[in-house]
């Protein structure tokens, strides 16, 4: 019982680590279901809300999708395509009533042994019986291929079953696969419908108002087979539907039919297809499945501006049958599900080989395996319920899953800056992101919402602006930029970021100081109050980001002023800021603009209580002050992987990042008291904690979260140390962050936070592209490659708004291999900052070639792994 890497990050799990494994198939915002540890398919958020396991009593029986095998012969023997009940999922159904929480389907027999291998986009599972003479693979996967975010964004999973016979004789056998009605209506059983689609599958649909949330459907087929349909299972009462489906399969006598008229509705409705086949010693044979769904209408709204016809979780209009508030993405480009499965059956080769050569070129990098998992798995997230897709195209999303509904709304800013896989992937739908902060989020006075409206429209502005995720935002402009190269886009955008920036100074900074000295809002959902070196760092950054875009676009002056500024940020950070080994916080509130502390502590008196007493000896609660926080130069790691100059003092970064893993992180937390919410490592796991205090002074009621452990932050750090050449430090982050995530106790593809597939955790992705030292500007064409590794050749996988492959660093050459697209290369620079080398490239790369750049002999800068 293990899970075991392999050197190109694809891992692999077996007995008890295969009880959390639920890999996420489906589109981009057009939600998923998911491909668990033992070959099932569970967890099905197909309605554009979560759907997930650990739901309490009253679980819809309905949603089922199985496969079985029937071997025929003289002793014929029939089994469900799935490894063995985890006990733990036995004790489950326990719990539920009576033990029939679940489809009915899991009580059938099954495959003795099974092991899931983790290579996302794909997961892969094998099945072994000691009575079955056929092996079982099973793959599924979704398609997902960077830049094309149509094929992305299709509302389907497809489901793979391999047979092959290991045995010395020939098998007759029969593959049969099983969906119930997953598109129910609030009519009851008799609004649904079934209906064959020839040579194929099944559809479901009902007969719902077509503006209706419930309107939908969903259908499934099996790909370059014909198989016999059976439309609609047995109407009857109690569990006779599975009863009279498990006899026919089992004994051979499946029964098509072409979609059954009668009125019997007590029972459960759904389809199924069945395929025949046979196989001689050592051959295999292949069963492509698609499951896609369709469902138009959304009604659920979020953080529209007061009076107006949303507000907060708004459910649309009083009319009977009102218009759907927002469609999603998919409904804009297919027409109902059938159009979505026989439009992957008709491209299902490209598909599947597109997304296989982008698993390929992660696979290809040289990169520690935990580093590449990381990556990979964490890509989950992005077809998982946390992000939703307009019909126009824009992405709006959760931080996070809760179990029935998304967790935390509205794309929010501090949160999502963290995130670095979809600038790359999917550059033009990051870019919605920074219109809906800065064309929709943003009033008059520069105040932006940083939880953003759902559908798109004006925000409500009675709350806090975040000055980590507006100062942040301002800093992705310039990362988006750089990677599209989009000049009428930055023109269209500078004065929307201009007026942001100088509502963060006038709100934070009022004496142009360089700090954020005034209360300030942040993602621990607290105010700091006085300047930290966590806030302040992004400060800087965006200073420096504006200074930088004002000049590309001819604004002298502003970018003078915005550069003194910077540098006034700089120093204040170093006068003010910095300890001797680490950044931290000054915390205020007697010298402030905002008196508010101030007023309510003269009022303390004994008759008051005792949070009152001790914020009038210690000041505002909820501050860090000298402890050491895991955030504390998150700035400057945003500025080394966005390519924005800084004045900040590099020498005090390492040693602030030093002091981070020597005292924040914990190989093992079985002394660590952890007292808000422990169930993200605890015990003897080890992880790198949010703040400590070395010099024993820890406030008597520090910011909420302190002691806990979030991947993000551990990625984000880890990415930064990589970056600043502590390698070995940065891996070990990795390492043991990754190691929590084994399969038994919490799911390798969920990595959670406030809810499952927090979006806080895509800060991995940065882990590659800072060991690979990879950063391309679209704008002056220039190729930046820095290996944190000695090996060479170095390859890795990269994506640019116009072109994705692998690049490969060898002594003397760079040979670029492009999987799709086209990349302009002018300048290409080997090495970091201060001691690179350029070499004049002008050359185009294409797809489909290879093209290769000579480069004068390596010039070792930094301590590499």
């Amino acid at each position: 019982m293990a899970h075991t890497y392999a050197s190109t990050g694809i891992r692999t799990f077996d007995g008890q680590h295969l009880l959390q494994i639920a890999m996420p198939m489906g589109g981009i915002g057009a939600g998923c279901l998911c491909l668990n540890g033992h070959g099932g398919l569970q967890d099905f958020s197909i309605h554009h809300a979560p759907h997930m396991s650990a739901l309490p009593d009253g679980h819809d029986a309905r949603e089922a999708a199985f496969a079985l095998l029937h071997i025929k012969g003289e002793h014929p023997i029939t089994k469900l395509l799935e490894g063995p009940m985890p006990p733990e999922k036995l004790y489950d159904q326990g719990l539920q009533s009576q033990g029939h929480r679940h489809s009915g389907h899991e009580g059938l027999p099954r495959f003795e042994t099974a092991s899931f291998t983790a290579a996302y986009p794909f997961g892969h599972v094998n099945l072994t019986h000691p009575q079955v003479p056929l092996a079982i693979a099973i793959t599924g996967f979704s398609p997902f291929i960077p830049l094309d975010d149509r094929s992305s964004s299709m509302p389907c999973a497809i489901i793979e079953y391999t047979l092959t016979n290991d045995s010395d004789k020939l098998v007759e056998f029969e593959f049969s696969f099983h969906v119930s009605h997953m598109a129910p209506g609030g009519l009851g059983r008799r609004g649904d419908r079934n209906a064959p689609i020839q040579g194929f599958g099944v559809s479901f649909t009902n007969t719902e108002h077509p503006h209706s949330e419930k309107f939908g459907s969903l259908a499934f087929g099996v790909m370059g087979h014909k198989p016999h349909i059976k439309a609609m299972w047995m109407r009857s009462g109690w569990f006779d539907w599975i009863t009279a489906l498990w006899r026919e399969v089992s004994s051979g006598h499946f029964k098509p039919n072409a979609g059954n008229t009668d009125r019997d509705f007590e029972g459960l409705n759904g389809g199924s297809i069945m395929v025949e086949g046979q196989l001689a010693s050592g051959t295999s044979i292949t069963y492509p499945v698609v499951i896609a769904w369709h469902f138009p209408n959304c009604h659920a709204t979020y953080g529209g501006p007061p009076n107006s016809q949303c507000g907060d979780d708004c459910r649309g209009q009083k009319a009977e049958h009102p218009a759907p508030r927002w469609r999603p993405y998919y409904a804009g480009q297919w027409n109902d599900a059938s159009e979505v499965a026989l439009r992957v059956r008709d491209d299902y080769q490209s598909l599947r080989s597109r997304t296989s050569a982008f698993r390929d070129a992660i696979s290809a990098s040289t990169a520690p395996p935990e580093i590449l998992d990381a990556v990979a798995s964490n890509l989950a997230i992005i077809k998982s319920p946390t992000l939703l897709r307009q019909e126009n195209g824009n992405l709006w999303a959760w931080e996070g899953c809760f179990c029935t509904s998304g967790c935390c709304a509205g794309s929010c800013t501090h949160v999502w800056n963290y995130a670095q896989a979809i600038p790359h992937l999917f550059p033009q739908l990051e870019r919605s992101f920074r219109e809906q902060e800065l064309e929709r989020s943003m009033d008059q006075m520069g105040h932006i919402t940083f939880r953003s409206a759902l559908p798109d429209g004006p925000a409500n502005h009675s709350y806090h602006a975040a000055a980590d995720g507006q100062l942040g935002g301002i800093m992705k402009v310039y990362r988006d930029w750089q990677i599209s190269g989009d000049q009428t886009w930055l023109t269209k955008m500078l004065p929307l970021v201009k007026r942001s920036i100088e509502f963060c100074i006038e709100r934070w900074d009022p004496k142009r100081q360089g700090a954020l000295v005034e209360p300030h809002h942040n993602t621990y959902d607290i105010e700091f109050w006085g300047p930290d070196a966590m806030c302040t760092s992004i400060y800087l950054g965006a200073l420096c980001a504006m200074a930088a875009m004002c000049q590309a676009l001819g604004h002298g002056d502003d970018a003078k002023s915005y550069r003194q500024l910077a540098q006034r940020s700089a120093e204040f950070m170093d006068d003010y800021l910095y300890n001797g080994e680490y950044y931290h916080q000054q915390v205020m509130w007697r010298e402030l603009r905002d008196q508010s502390f101030v007023d309510a502590m003269a009022r303390v008196d004994d008759r008051s209580t005792e949070v009152d007493h001790v914020q009038k000896a210690e000041g505002p609660k909820y501050q860090y002050a000298n402890g050491c926080l895991s955030d504390g130069v998150i700035g400057a790691w945003m500025c080394r992987i966005y390519g924005i100059d800084t004045p900040i003092n590099v020498a005090h970064v390492k040693s602030s990042l030093a002091a981070i893993h020597k005292y924040n992180f914990k190989p093992d937390l079985f002394e660590h008291a952890v007292l808000q919410r422990p169930g993200y490592a605890l015990g003897h796991e080890g992880g790198l904690i949010v703040c400590t205090w070395p010099h024993n002074d820890r406030p008597t009621l520090p910011f909420v979260y302190c002691d806990e452990v979030w991947t993000g932050m551990e990625y984000q750090v880890a990415s930064h140390m990589i970056a600043e050449g502590m390698v070995q430090e940065g891996v070990e982050i990795v390492r043991t962050a990754r190691a929590r995530y084994e399969g038994h106790v919490r799911n390798p593809f969920n990595e959670y936070e406030c809810g499952s597939y927090y979006a806080r955790a895509l800060s991995s992705f940065a882990l590659l592209t800072t060991y690979a030292g990879f950063r391309y500007s679209a704008v002056d064409h220039t190729l930046h490659l820095n290996p944190r590794s000695r090996q060479r050749p170095f390859t890795t996988f990269f994506s640019t708004a116009t072109a994705w492959g692998t690049v490969t660093l060898s002594h003397t050459t760079v040979t670029i291999k492009l999987v799709e697209g086209r990349l302009p290369i002018r300048t290409l620079v080997i090495g970091d900052t201060g001691a690179s080398q350029s070499v004049a490239a002008d050359v185009t790369a294409e797809a489909g070639q290879q093209t290769t750049i000579a480069t004068p002999p390596p010039v070792i800068t930094e301590p590499a792994a």
